[in-house]
């Protein structure tokens, strides 16, 4: 969900900070890659996690189903899908988990009493999903001293499923795992980028991202998280948004990295509490975007 520049307040990175121990914020690349000795454990319950949020879900899908409008300017919709596969994945981590925080996007903070913190988004998308658009999907992710540990991204509906390993990113359909890589992709000229909509942008904003548009090769709308997955898979090189809140970035963050991505703001600054987020393949393609961004 995002809402225009603003974050919703338990999206901020402050309330992730009261969530989990309190550390020194390190660069955006010292997530690149882990290695928690439980990291295997909690890989797998984010699975399951994925899974039973699939359960929920799908049958709402392309269904006639109540929408609700939670308020503000833009529409802003929200299902029974969302609150259900939310309050679904928040029982199993807390039946195997009960110590760690949560901050998920229907249902807010609940403080943990470990240094661990699951960031949930039920459905990233709404919008898509309530026109029957398969591009949405939920996003998982753990984050240990506020630092993103690891991130899955499952679309049910596509039997598509993105997630993070420990020092690489990965991709699963019909049964098939394999590695993903960000492409090399230098040049602005030879850029595709992506965006979910520019409704979110302050007009300031708007100026900034047509500078960005106006240099690469081929803008395209619409996608939310599946835009991340798809740059970690090596079909799109940027994706630059605003207003997103930490629930929307935060599980996504792995998913790039550990593909050979780069996420910051768009001054190259720190992604976790969300704003505006800059992705992209190549960190040479980066570095043009952010002086085009910045300002």
């Amino acid at each position: 969900m995002r809402l225009g520049n603003g974050l919703l307040p338990w999206a901020r990175l402050a309330d992730l900070e009261s969530l989990t121990h309190k550390a020194k914020l390190p660069q955006p690349s010292a997530v690149a890659a882990t290695k928690d000795p439980e990291f295997q454990s909690f890989l797998a319950t984010a699975h399951a996690l994925a899974d039973r949020a699939g359960t929920v879900i799908l049958p709402h899908f392309r269904t006639a189903q109540a929408v609700d409008h939670k308020g503000g300017g833009l529409f802003d919709p929200v299902t029974a899908a969302d609150r259900n596969a939310e309050a679904a994945i928040r029982e199993k981590i807390a039946e195997a988990f009960p110590a760690h925080g949560i901050l998920g996007e229907e249902f807010g903070a609940a403080a943990g009493k470990s240094e661990y913190c699951w960031i949930i988004d039920p459905i990233d998308g709404t919008r898509s999903f309530i026109l029957g658009l398969p591009l949405w999907g939920t996003l998982i992710g753990l984050t240990r001293a506020e630092v993103p540990l690891l991130g899955v991204m499952d679309q049910p509906f596509t039997g598509e499923r993105f997630w993070s390993g420990e020092r690489e990113a990965f991709f699963r359909r019909d049964g098939s795992t394999k590695t993903i890589r960000t492409r090399a992709c230098a040049d602005l000229g030879q850029a595709l980028l992506a965006t979910t909509s520019t409704d979110y942008f302050t007009p300031e904003e708007h100026k900034r991202f047509a500078a960005l548009t106006d240099a690469v090769r081929l803008r395209r709308f619409g996608g939310d998280c599946y835009n991340y997955c798809l740059l970690a898979m090596g079909h799109i090189d940027l994706v630059a948004e605003a207003g997103l809140q930490a629930f929307d970035i935060v599980p996504l963050i792995p998913i790039v990295e550990r593909a050979g991505g780069v996420v910051t703001t768009w001054e190259g600054g720190d992604p976790r509490s969300g704003g505006r987020i800059l992705a992209a393949g190549d960190k040479r393609l980066h570095e043009a975007a952010v002086a085009l961004l910045s300002g």
